[in-house]
C-alpha cells in the first residue's frame, strides 16, 4: 500500500468516516463509487457521489485524458469506496499515481452508511 493513501477504515488521523460524510456534504470532498452499475442498482450509492466503475477509472480520472470528468481536480480531496474496500484501494492507488494529492479509501459502501451518509437510488 502506498503510504500517502489514507484508509478511513483504519482510523487514519484527520478524517474519520463521519468527517468524510460531513466534508462531502459541505462540498469539500469528492466521493467516487467504483462499483459496477448492477451493484448500485441493487443498493443505491452515496448521495452526490460520482459513479466511475474501476474498469474505466483511469480514463475518466486522468487529467490528461479527453474523457476526464470535469468534476475532478488533482487538487481536490477524493474519497473512494466499493463493496468491501479492495477495489477502492486499487482505485486510490491509481489516482495517487495520476497525481491526485489527497486520496482516501473509504472502504465499503456499508462504511459510508454506518457513518450516517445519505444514500440515493
Amino acid at each position: 500500500m502506498l503510504s500517502f493513501i489514507r484508509s478511513l477504515t483504519s482510523g487514519a488521523p484527520g478524517l474519520s468516516p463521519k468527517d468524510a460524510v460531513a466534508r462531502a456534504a459541505a462540498g469539500e470532498l469528492t466521493v467516487i463509487d467504483v462499483r459496477d452499475g448492477t451493484e448500485i442498482a441493487a443498493s443505491g450509492k452515496a448521495a452526490g457521489a460520482l459513479h466511475v466503475p474501476l474498469a474505466v477509472l483511469r480514463m475518466k480520472c486522468d487529467p490528461s485524458s479527453p474523457e476526464c470528468l470535469a468534476e475532478l481536480s488533482c487538487e481536490r480531496p477524493v474519497a473512494l469506496y466499493c463493496a468491501s474496500g479492495a477495489r477502492s484501494q486499487m482505485a486510490a492507488q491509481m489516482l495517487a499515481q495520476l497525481g491526485y494529492r489527497e486520496v482516501y479509501n473509504l472502504g465499503g459502501f456499508g462504511d459510508w452508511r454506518a457513518a450516517g451518509g445519505a444514500v440515493t437510488r
